[in-house]
């Protein structure tokens, strides 16, 4: 199995890193645009195959996309990172022409690959890598729930002082500040709801700190994060080749579920060999399907401005 991934920055190189540690890949093209900024981080990474006991290949090219020819997966992280105080909306301008550019250059060397974005602002850039490439929704989505959702569950273990491997939770909506909808009702620890445990403050304290946990990140960081990011698409990336069929919440295009049209937005799915298997309609209350229509359509305005000036 091979996999590619686009941008060998922060995000992508630990993307590399956790995709080769998990042992299940043959080849690992790390693309980038840096003259030797790729080959350098595959040289580094191979080294630690000696400790980390992996038999993947990694290569490093600079801006070789035949070199990604035939690859099962392709993982776009290309773009620039947030800095601190800004949105991942204010990135649309400069990533959008990234993302359009290396996804048909990967397409066109790789016809029957599945297209994971990462690039931000992550539903935008799906929204707009779908359209442009113009293949099944079920090939192409966005990871912006699976991180989400374990950032989610880092800040209930926090509170309850459990391991977050015990914790179920959540987080549907966009990959943004304001778009994020961590579902709390829904959140258990080892199948009894938080609520049990939590009482509604600290619960909305939960709510609030997962909605800004990439910028709480990308303040102390003075960038965007990239443990948690990299881990999160190496989980999605396995769940794809290894044919999981788990359920991560991911940015896909909707033809009606949830009542949206035309939009990419974070959506339980079900992840296998199919890519996108299915997307599961839980039973939303009237609450939360309003705040899911309200971001459908701030999406939906951001990615008409998008499309009027290209």
């Amino acid at each position: 199995m091979k996999v590619t991934v686009i941008g060998a920055g922060n995000v992508g190189a630990s993307c590399a890193d956790y995709l080769a540690q998990r042992n299940f890949l043959s080849e690992l093209i790390l693309l980038d645009i840096k003259e030797n900024f790729a080959e350098g981080k595959a040289m580094d990474l191979n080294q630690t195959a000696v400790y980390n006991h992996f038999y993947t290949t990694i290569k490093g090219v600079t801006n070789d996309y035949p070199a990604t020819a035939g690859s099962d997966v392709v993982v776009i992280t290309s773009g620039i990172a947030r800095k601190p105080g800004m949105t991942r909306e204010e990135l649309i301008a400069t990533n959008a022409g990234i993302v359009k550019e290396v996804v048909l250059k990967a397409l066109s060397h790789s016809p029957d690959a599945f297209f994971i974005i990462v690039s931000n602002p992550l539903d935008t850039m799906t929204y707009l890598a779908y359209k442009t490439l113009g293949i099944p929704r079920n090939k192409i989505f966005g990871m912006g729930g699976a991180l989400d959702s374990a950032r989610f569950k880092y800040y209930l273990s926090q509170a309850l002082q459990k391991s977050p491997s015990d914790i179920s939770a959540l987080v549907v909506g966009a990959h943004s500040d304001t778009g994020m909808i961590p579902l709390i009702r829904w959140a258990t620890y080892n199948g009894v709801p938080v609520s049990c445990y939590l009482s509604e403050q600290e619960m909305e304290d939960i709510v609030q700190k997962t909605k800004v946990g990439g910028a709480t990140l990308t303040q102390l960081l003075g960038t965007s994060a990239w443990y948690g990011p990299g881990a999160a698409v190496a989980h999605v990336v396995q769940s794809i080749l290894c044919n999981h069929h788990v359920i991560i919440p991911s940015s896909v295009y909707l033809e009606g579920e949830y009542g949206l049209q035309d939009v990419c937005i974070g959506v339980p799915s079900l992840i296998s060999k199919n890519g996108i298997d299915s997307i599961k309609e839980i039973d939303l209350n009237e609450a939360e399907l309003q705040q899911m229509r309200d971001v459908a359509a701030s999406l939906q305005a951001i990615n008409s401005r998008l499309f009027d000036n290209p």
